[in-house]
């Protein structure tokens, strides 16, 4: 009986030690699952699978299938007849595309014909360029056509100058045929220019086709309108924000019933990210933030009665829920991640509140990767609130020993810090290098009710400054931190967070890592794209000197007013393409470092935007990284 016990003590051990920690080159092996929706029948799941190849320099894609109550993939070339088509209407006569039209005449070729050799691009107002593109004058439109070989397209937008889908992220989720098949409904800021580069107002317009006219239906909310979905029972729906300008506002579930809109998460303290319909109309399920990490939520939809409304959060853990996909009998299946996994698909019973994964993409690698321990931390500020640190040690962490310690400054500045699973920012490559990692859900951080999201607006280098030191401070009092090993690392607002805390962080820090950060807020504010963010996050323009909020920003919490008290070596990440944090920002940065004398490097992406996608690019950057880290701190 010993000899037995001994043997599966030694197998365990064997296996503990065959696995190894994740390294940059591994990941970029790792599947990307994408689910693409239920087959029409109900019983399968379809699916994409995009693998990175380093040689190839891209993503390639295949198409599975899989029952939904898990089993075996099967390898499919026509995944699309599998699936219903959302852009056919319901009585299958019509289709609903979208395609880029050529609306304006901005290039200098368009103007003067003649020139046909000329690179000019001429502007009357903003909106120029947008994320990672020049404005050459074409404009996503909607169009529908007779479902039939060589139908015309008919453009429901003739010659205007907007975007629907709306750029630069949006897809076929902006436009939807109405029950009946008589009319299209499309999501558009119909804004030109300034107007356009200063503005969050979206709406929801509805096209008429027998009549050959539009009616905008939100025209009375001045903040975004998304994200349309009929019910089953025919209730127009959509993703509500109240603000213009306001990017990050509460996000609210509004159902058009009987002529009234119906405000689902009024009385709710937190923001939706994503929703769907149950099949017989009487709930909505939605995802949404909340201490962490991002759950399933329901909310029943009570009509017109007197019943009230009830919100009930379904899932709980130490993980992500993402994405709906849809149903099938009591289950609903959505994708799923934590700090250790990529998404992977899965059903969620609702009756029995059990879990079952239904992809195993990457279980194979996984099974030899090293895991994380992840630990939620709460930790006081210095105004005496609570808040939630996400501490992320190393594989096979030794309490005894001692490791240099990586404070994580999360973007937006208004993202969410959850259980998420990143293929750059990925807290498991970074821990599995032999770092604690700090991960403070800080203010501004949604998930934690609307005041402390807010919070951060108008307040860039205030509290949330505060918040940054005290979650570092409290884990270095931890015996297994090296409290002389202490870096800073983050990107966008974090980058912009790692620049200002250079200037205060009164030699705490030993290293800093600044990928596409705002150093200088003033050339930010006269170069960014997106206006309507600078002026709500900075509370306006530099030149409003009776703006008390807007003064603070551009002085006392300008990075670039601080340079003076840098001293600590500094590493420097920029995307060329980056038109939302401009390639100026991190050439600044860099020269004011450089001329100081400060140990520093800029690492330079000349055909990357505001994120780093291409496989090879990802590498550098990764090895660039972590060389950074080994070689300062």
């Amino acid at each position: 009986m010993k000899n037995y016990i001994f043997l599966i003590f030694s197998m365990i051990s064997m296996s503990t030690l065959a696995q190894q920690n994740l390294t940059p080159e591994t990941l970029w092996q790792l599947g990307r699952v994408t689910p693409l929706g239920i087959s029409k029948d109900g019983k399968l799941l379809v699916y994409k699978v995009g693998t990175p190849s380093i040689e190839e320099n891209k993503i390639n894609s295949k198409y599975y299938t899989i029952p939904v109550q898990g089993g075996n993939a099967t390898l499919v070339e026509d995944y699309k007849s599998l699936l219903a088509d959302k852009n056919v209407s319901h009585d299958g006569k019509n289709l609903l595309f979208s395609k880029e039209v050529k609306v304006e005449k901005l290039l200098g070729k368009d103007i003067y014909p003649e020139l046909s050799k000329t690179t000019a691009q001429v502007y009357t107002g903003l909106d120029y360029r947008h994320w990672d593109t020049w404005n050459d004058g074409t404009h996503n439109h909607v169009f529908y056509s007779e479902n039939k070989k060589d139908a015309i397209g008919i453009d429901i937008m003739p010659n205007e100058p907007f975007d629907a889908p709306q750029k630069p992220f949006g897809g076929d989720e902006d436009y939807i045929w109405s029950p009946d098949g008589t009319k299209i409904i499309y999501v558009c800021k119909k804004k030109a220019g300034t107007a356009y580069a200063t503005s969050t107002n979206t709406d929801l317009y509805e096209y008429d086709l027998a009549t050959k006219t539009t009616k905008n239906l939100t025209e009375s909310n001045l903040g975004y309108d998304t994200h349309p979905i009929f019910s089953p029972k025919g209730d127009l729906s959509w993703l509500q924000m109240k603000r213009d300008g306001y990017e990050a506002d509460k996000n609210d579930i509004i159902v058009r019933h009987r002529g009234l809109d119906i405000n689902l998460t009024a009385g709710w303290d937190g923001t939706v990210d994503s929703f769907t319909w149950s099949t017989d109309g009487k709930k909505v399920y939605f995802i949404a933030p909340i201490k962490g990490t991002k759950q399933l939520f329901e909310v029943n939809f009570p009509g017109l009665t007197k019943i009230a409304v009830r919100i009930t959060q379904l899932t709980d853990g130490d993980f992500d829920v993402n994405g709906i996909v849809g149903f099938s009998g009591t289950s609903v299946i959505v994708t799923r991640n934590d700090m250790n996994h990529a998404p992977e698909v899965y059903s969620y019973d609702l009756a029995k509140k059990t879990w079952k994964q239904i992809t195993k993409v990457n279980d194979e690698a996984y099974a030899k990767i090293a895991s994380c321990k992840t630990e939620k931390r709460w930790v006081t500020t210095t105004d005496g609130k609570k808040m939630l640190v996400w501490v992320i040690l190393p594989p096979n962490f030794d309490k005894t020993k001692k490791y240099p310690t990586l404070l994580y400054c999360q973007g937006g500045p208004q993202s969410a810090l959850t259980q998420s699973y990143s293929f750059r920012w990925n807290f498991q490559l970074m821990a599995s290098q032999g770092y604690v990692i700090v991960a403070p859900n800080r203010r501004g951080m949604p998930g934690h009710g609307t005041a402390w999201n807010e919070q951060i607006s108008g307040d860039w280098g205030g509290q949330v400054m505060d918040d940054y030191l005290a979650a570092i401070d409290d884990v270095a009092k931890e015996s297994f931190v090296d409290k002389t090993r202490l870096g800073a690392v983050g990107a966008s607002y974090g980058g912009y967070s790692v620049f200002q805390l250079a200037g205060i962080h009164k030699n705490r820090f030993k290293t800093f890592i600044s990928h596409c950060g705002i150093f200088n807020t003033e050339s930010m504010y006269g170069t960014t794209e997106e206006v309507f963010f600078t002026n709500w996050d900075s509370g306006g323009a530099y030149w409003e000197k009776n703006n008390a909020t807007a003064q603070k920003t551009y002085n006392e919490f300008n990075p670039i007013k601080l340079i003076n008290n840098w001293n600590t070596p500094i590493l420097i990440i920029q995307g060329g393409k980056d038109y939302r944090v401009p390639i100026g920002q991190g050439q600044e940065a860099f020269q004011a470092a450089q001329l100081k004398g400060i140990k520093s490097k800029f690492l330079l992406f000349p055909d990357e935007n505001h994120w780093v996608l291409k496989p090879q690019n990802a590498l550098v950057w990764q090895r660039e990284f972590f060389g950074w880290l080994k070689e300062t701190l």
